[in-house]
């Protein structure tokens, strides 16, 4: 019998998927996970965002090969509960690191932080943060169990890499990350040994590089400076966008030792920064960002780009750093713990209907390490364009700003608009509602 070149597809595609032909298909290999963080970061601050003046070309390139959001959000605007959500897929006050440092006891309160963090009080408040994150499943964990391997560079609080489930890391009990923090600033050299390693095993990867960049102390190499130093009069802002240039250039590095191995076209590659900044020009600090609930604090692009997998597209629908664990998750072909809040960024229809995302802001030093609403200051929501802030002082008034028409949040609506802010209210009530 003489098929014709359609049926002929058909029946060779039927074979392929009910017979004995298919068990013997070679199964596609599992792809590598590259997380990339950086620290202090704001949203505006890439090339690709429009800003005037930084040049951030290995950032922009990867953000046009990605599925791009560049309303992405974090559950807490600093480092530490914002990395642990991160890792678990869970918010802070699920996972209940929701601050940097334990509760200080009365007779350390004066002292500076060096000295604190070498205290008894400091070191068992740091374990039991170390034990809330034993308790939950982590991205590192989950794939150790599908045969992955992972290294940890970078920052990370909670006590040696393993405590997270990495097998491979550099950092081993410091409190920002010790030894990690050498990576980006000083060399790249353990990542492509590790790269060489799981060739050599033939084994899928997890890579954490979450460098202290372009974190304070804003050092960054002279060739970078003077270039800056040429569009701005603050020295203040030259520092900080040649720190961010300097972060651009290790991605860089990062990529292409992916590429030289020829491993980049299976491997799922996400970005985001773990909070944001705005830098005064004036001082060497931020304003209204890191630790605050407002866009500069924790808002941050995020970017996803596996070659071949996943479409380069741009969604402006808010997401969350939460959303990043259930995606790769599924990406990896890796089961999902029960419970978790995010959603498989792949998936548009279900992100488009969510339209929506959460966070709390809480306190820098814990106040309750068994109690996050105790530490709690503020929780907000983005809904679309609307975005609601609800402080927990008492007698503090909500704010309400309009993101598309006041992206810097400089005009509370909330008095103008009670009905909205009442709704907002509810569906943060219904997220958490905190004792």
């Amino acid at each position: 019998m003489i098929q014709t070149p359609g049926l002929a597809r058909r029946r060779f595609c039927q074979l392929v998927a009910g017979s004995t032909l298919a068990s013997r298909l070679p199964a596609a290999p599992p792809p590598n996970v590259v997380l990339i963080v950086s620290d202090d970061h704001g949203w505006r601050d890439y090339g690709w965002q429009g800003h005037p003046h930084l040049r951030t070309p290995h950032l922009d390139r990867l953000a046009a090969d990605s599925l791009t959001f560049p309303r992405g959000y974090l559950p807490a605007p600093l480092c530490c509960p914002s990395l642990a959500s991160l890792i678990t897929g869970l918010h802070p006050h699920q996972h209940k690191i929701v601050g940097n440092d334990p509760p200080r006891p009365a007779e350390a309160a004066k002292l500076p932080l060096g000295d604190y963090t070498k205290t008894a009080a400091f070191r068992e408040g740091r374990e039991v943060l170390c034990q809330h994150l034993d308790a939950v499943p982590t991205l590192p964990r989950l794939l150790a169990a599908q045969g992955y391997l992972s290294l940890q560079t970078g920052k990370w609080w909670q006590g040696d890499y393993r405590r997270g489930g990495f097998t491979h890391g550099m950092t081993t009990g410091g409190r920002h990350g010790d030894d990690g923090l050498v990576i980006g600033r000083q060399t790249m050299q353990p990542i492509a040994d590790f790269l060489d390693l799981t060739q050599r095993e033939s084994r899928p990867f997890l890579l954490w590089y979450a460098p202290m960049l372009p974190h304070q102390p804003h050092n960054p190499p002279e060739r970078l400076l003077a270039h800056y130093r040429e569009r701005t009069d603050s020295l203040h802002l030259a520092r900080y966008w040649a720190m961010v240039e300097w972060f651009d250039e290790t991605c860089g590095q990062l990529l292409d030792l992916l590429q030289a191995r020829g491993l980049a076209a299976n491997t799922v590659v996400a970005y985001l920064a773990d909070n944001g900044w705005t830098q005064r020009p004036d001082a060497p600090g931020a304003v209204k960002s890191k630790l605050t609930p407002y866009d500069g604090g924790v808002r941050t692009p995020l970017l996803l780009r596996w070659p071949g997998r996943i479409a380069a597209a741009r969604s402006n629908v808010p997401v969350s750093s939460i959303d990043l664990l259930p995606t790769l998750l599924r990406a990896t072909g890796t089961p999902l713990p029960a419970g978790l809040p995010g959603l498989d960024l792949r998936d548009a229809p279900a992100v488009a209907a969510r339209n929506a995302v959460n966070g709390a802001c809480y306190t820098h030093d814990i106040v309750d390490l068994q109690v996050p609403a105790r530490s709690l200051q503020h929780r907000w929501r983005v809904e679309g364009d609307q975005k609601v802030i609800l402080p927990t002082k008492p007698g503090a008034a909500p704010e309400l700003y309009d993101l598309a028409a006041d992206p810097d949040e400089t005009t509370t609506l909330a008095s103008q608009r009670p009905a909205e802010v009442a709704r907002l209210r509810a569906a943060l009530d219904a997220w958490w509602t905190p004792a």
